[in-house]
């Protein structure tokens, strides 16, 4: 339970709690051009909508597989998937094939704009590979993951099956955003308390699937009690990287021998195709 008198600003600013983040989401920016640069079967901007940002880069395994889809973080506010590439190396290295999306930032769109962008990267992904979904994400990008477990997608399209993302692994996510909106991060969203609640995939419908939450055992407590609630609402798995904090959890995904990308591997692994 959160303590009533938190500093709910210290508990979320990440970028100002870790003194070298900004280092750190540089090095990002560098690694994943490498990646980009090096990696001998991508195809860079696809485009999943009609704006500018509506683009994903996949980046295929050597042969077809399984299929995953990796969203950046950055509070809805920041970042794209230049940023991002890299952390598809893993999986991508292991058998399954990712992709890294763009997305609109917030205040320019709405928070439920953004997530319906990720519904149409997913179903556009889907339609080009003819897979269901892993779908991992960081952050704002461990939000969106749970609320595309969430969405009823024959709702959308009937066409489409009903577990087009059958698997998810957020990674230092937000899954209440009550909590945000006092802080300098909530007030970049323009979200009333009840957009907040309806957007909270913790007070969502479970959904069927495999789910498992990550988050890092050195980030704040309020991250670390998200995640271990959100789990147990959705009954689902869920663990903490021991030393990690809400930047360097990301380390472990462009490492294919690495635990964690390996239980990833086998969730896509075991999502029969649609």
């Amino acid at each position: 339970m959160r303590n009533a008198r938190m500093d709910l600003e210290a508990e979320y600013n990440n970028r100002a709690r870790v003194a070298d983040s900004a280092a750190i989401i540089a090095g990002w920016a560098r690694d994943a051009a490498a990646f980009r640069a090096e990696w001998p079967r991508s195809t860079l901007d696809i485009a999943y909508g009609a704006g500018d940002r509506e683009r994903f880069d996949l980046f295929e395994a050597k042969a077809p597989g399984p299929v995953a889809m990796f969203i950046h973080g950055g509070y809805w506010q920041a970042l794209d998937k230049s940023f991002g590439s890299h952390w598809a190396r893993g999986l991508a290295t292991r058998g399954v094939t990712v992709a890294v999306p763009s997305y609109d930032l917030c205040p320019t769109v709405p928070l439920a704009r953004i997530a319906d962008q990720m519904r149409a990267a997913c179903i556009a992904l889907h339609r080009r590979t003819g897979q269901r979904l892993l779908v991992a994400g960081h952050s704002a990008g461990g939000h969106l993951a749970a609320m595309l477990m969430a969405t009823d997608w024959r709702a959308i399209d009937p066409a489409l099956p009903e577990r087009l993302v059958g698997a998810a692994l957020p990674v230092s996510g937000v899954f209440e955003l009550e909590p945000l909106l006092g802080t300098s991060v909530g007030r970049g969203l323009n979200l009333s308390p009840a957009e907040a609640q309806a957007l909270s995939p913790r007070y969502l419908r479970p959904a069927i699937g495999d789910l498992h939450a990550v988050v890092g055992g050195a980030e704040s407590s309020e991250f670390i009690r998200q995640t271990h609630a959100f789990a147990a609402a959705w009954r689902a798995s869920g663990e903490e990287i021991p030393g990690a904090n809400h930047f360097t959890v990301l380390d472990l995904f462009p490492d294919p021998g690495h635990a964690l990308v390996s239980f990833a591997a086998d969730m896509a692994g075991r999502l029969a195709p649609a």
